[in-house]
């Protein structure tokens, strides 16, 4: 008992040091004012950066022209706008909003008639894409501070969910699918954008908490996403690793050979009906 008793603790305060590391990190980025990761002086991953260009991500030039200046911190590993389909009117939910590129985007996709709502947990990305919004007049989207783990989303109250290389930070995984499942609206889909791991991560790097928000150290193989994701209820799951994607990994932080163990990929699910 007593073992267990020690085992638990240890594992909480371990998520605690993740989540904190997690906090500090990207708080830096925000209050950065150079794209990419914390710019030249804070950088979010310990030795070097993970900045990645828009391009490279499959944006296009007038979509990373279109967002407010700022709102593109180069900080994804995909575009999910690519693979959600939006249509007028929708309600869409983006899981790790930071300064709102993405969420920007889904707005002009679902227009007046339709909401975009995005979460973060970090106080100065909030803080960041609300100036954005007002700074580009966005009266269709809201930024909420939350956790993807407990969202605050009201039950079957969304449409669409997005995400752009997020859901890789959290401890609890099968805790964020069981919330997305939760708000999503029967029928609706889940799209995003994330690293998934294509072999056995070092120990060292699994439990450094700067590779953990350089999103390097939480990544999961496809098989252990299909199953959380069924678990939680969902169907019609594909998820499509993009070997091409190792040409900007390899660059995140040098020296930690991210390339060896990671792709992007592409993650698909719907919420039956009935």
């Amino acid at each position: 008992m007593t073992d267990h008793k020690d085992d638990s603790h240890i594992e909480i305060e371990k998520r605690a040091t993740l989540r904190n590391a997690i906090l500090k990190n990207y708080g830096s980025v925000a209050r950065a004012e150079t794209s990419g990761c914390c710019g030249s002086e804070a950088s979010c991953c310990g030795q070097g950066t993970r900045g990645t260009n828009g391009k490279m991500l499959g944006y296009s030039e007038e979509e990373l022209a279109s967002a407010p200046s700022g709102a593109n911190l180069g900080l994804g590993c995909g575009n999910p706008q690519a693979i959600a389909q939006l249509r007028p009117g929708e309600k869409v939910l983006d899981l790790g909003s930071g300064a709102g590129f993405d969420a920007f985007l889904a707005a002009r996709k679902v227009g007046a008639e339709g909401k975009v709502i995005g979460v973060d947990m970090t106080p100065e990305m909030i803080s960041k894409a609300r100036r954005n919004a007002e700074k580009g007049s966005y009266s269709n989207v809201e930024f909420r501070q939350g956790e993807i783990e407990k969202l605050p989303v009201e039950d079957e109250s969304i449409d669409v969910i997005i995400s752009n290389c997020v859901i890789n930070l959290s401890t609890d995984k099968p805790q964020v699918f069981a919330e997305v499942f939760r708000v999503l609206a029967p029928g609706g889909r889940l799209a995003v954008s994330d690293v998934v791991a294509t072999a056995a991560l070092p120990a060292q790097v699994k439990d450094d908490p700067l590779l953990l928000s350089a999103c390097i150290a939480g990544a999961s193989t496809v098989d252990e996403l299909e199953k959380m994701l069924r678990q939680a209820g969902f169907a019609e799951i594909t998820i499509e690793p993009k070997d091409s994607s190792k040409a900007f990994i390899k660059t995140w932080v040098p020296g930690s050979k991210a390339a060896d163990y990671l792709v992007s990929a592409t993650i698909r699910a719907i919420k039956p009906r009935g």
